[in-house]
């Protein structure tokens, strides 16, 4: 097997012992590279003390340039037949890349595949099962984008996509994913689904900003909750329940994500959540 694997650190020890401690102990063939925003919590010299054939390299910046930045950085010098990244606060099962790779190698236009990045006990089969689609021997629940942790591509893609827009710590990836779906690829999740904990989930027993002061605290450290303004537990246990539910029943037609369809489907949501309150 042939993987680039990138894991991207800023703070929060305590989740990334937790995340590279279980991705070492998995014993996958895969090159990990590992990039550091400036942590400031002693994250630097926990890297420096780890001790693995599988790591290739190690960036330490002396500023925060987000994610974009460092996948780049890494995937356009691979020479692997596919890219991957895992966030540093979350938990893989072993042998994820074994399951992702051979879907890939089996399906010529598997796009961006991912590890389920809820609780289990979040995913409703009943309202997910006409999106799990069948191809040869594998299964995906496809939607348009899948999360930014515990996925996996072809770097062929990567390639033909070319890199992840850069400038700005509010960038996200889900734009990203929407380009590949539309130019043609099938993005989703692994059925049966691979699972990764996410530390930083208010459900998971890891999770250290599971109350309204530790939230605000530490809102720069979390995409979501920095760039949504979430104030409160509350907040964001509202907006996960909704993106859940988004991931679950929406389209994984990309079209339907664009121009009048997307308008619509916003305005279908807003009545529907209103019928709801």
């Amino acid at each position: 097997m042939s993987v680039t694997l990138v894991v991207i650190t800023h703070n929060r020890l305590v989740y990334t012992r937790r995340t590279i401690h279980r991705l070492l102990t998995d014993p996958s063939d895969y090159n990990l590279c590992i990039w550091d925003n400036n942590s400031q919590d002693g994250t630097r010299s926990y890297l420096e003390s780890l001790s693995d054939p599988r790591i290739q390299e190690i960036v330490f910046r002396a500023d925060n340039l987000g994610q974009t930045v460092a996948m780049n950085h890494f995937w356009l010098k691979s020479k692997d037949e596919f890219v991957a990244k895992l966030d540093n606060d979350c938990l893989i099962t072993p042998g994820w890349l074994e399951i992702i790779c051979q879907a890939h190698r089996d399906i010529e236009r598997l796009g961006a595949v991912a590890c389920w990045h809820y609780r289990i006990e979040d995913f409703d089969y009943d309202l997910a099962a006409w999106k799990i689609q069948r191809f040869g021997a594998h299964r995906i629940m496809r939607h348009p984008w899948v999360c930014g942790s515990g996925f996996v591509m072809k770097r062929s893609v990567f390639q033909e996509m070319g890199p992840w827009p850069e400038g700005s710590r509010s960038i996200g990836t889900t734009s990203y994913f929407l380009k590949v779906a539309k130019a043609g690829y099938i993005n989703g999740w692994y059925y049966p689904l691979v699972l990764q904990e996410h530390q930083d989930d208010p459900l998971s027993p890891y999770c250290i900003s599971n109350d309204d002061i530790s939230l605000r605290e530490l809102a720069d450290l979390t995409y979501s909750v920095r760039e949504n303004k979430i104030q409160s537990v509350q907040q964001r246990m509202k907006r996960r329940e909704v993106v859940v539910r988004q991931l679950l029943t929406g389209s994984w037609n990309p079209n339907d994500y664009v121009g009048w369809r997307a308008r619509f489907s916003r305005l279908v949501g807003r009545l529907t959540a209103k019928s709801e309150a």
